[in-house]
C-alpha cells in the first residue's frame, strides 16, 4: 500500500451522546492513521482524541462529532458538541492524585497548539475544540 501521508484528507465520525463513542473514535483514529502511513503519531494522537471526545461526551448533553484532518504535515484532531459554553480549562494544574481535571492539561502538553471556537451545526449552537499535532 502506498504511503499517501503527503496528500490532504479528512474523516468525520458522528456519535450519539454515549461514552462508548470514545472507543469508536479511538479505533477509527488508529485505523485511519495506519491507512495513511502515520502510525508514528498514533499514541499521542489517541491520547489527544480520547481527551477531546471524552470531554465532549462527559460535559455536554447531545451528539458529538469527531474530526481528523491532515494537511501540510499537520494532523488536526477535533471534537464538536452541541454546548456553546467554552471548555473548562483549569488555570491551576490538577493535583497529581486527582481522578479528573487533567484532560486539557494533557492536550496542552502533548499538542503543538489547541483551541476552541463556536461552531453551530444542524441548528445546535455548539463549539469545536481542536488541537494540532505535527507529523514531521
Amino acid at each position: 500500500m502506498p504511503n499517501d501521508a503527503a496528500r490532504p484528507w479528512e474523516y468525520v465520525v458522528h456519535i450519539p451522546h454515549d461514552p462508548r463513542g470514545v472507543t469508536v473514535c479511538r479505533h477509527t483514529l488508529r485505523a485511519v492513521l495506519a491507512l495513511h502511513g502515520l502510525d508514528r503519531l498514533t499514541d499521542v494522537a489517541e491520547l489527544l482524541a480520547t481527551e477531546l471526545v471524552a470531554n465532549a461526551v462527559r460535559h455536554t448533553k447531545g451528539p458529538v462529532s469527531f474530526r481528523l484532518l491532515y494537511a501540510d504535515g499537520v494532523l488536526w484532531i477535533g471534537a464538536w458538541d452541541a454546548d456553546p459554553e467554552p471548555p473548562e480549562y483549569p488555570y491551576l494544574p490538577a493535583p497529581v492524585l486527582a481522578d479528573k481535571g487533567r484532560g486539557l492539561d494533557l492536550v496542552r502538553a502533548c499538542a503543538n497548539t489547541w483551541g476552541w471556537h463556536l461552531q453551530p451545526h444542524d441548528g445546535d449552537a455548539g463549539k469545536y475544540v481542536w488541537c494540532e499535532l505535527g507529523a514531521a
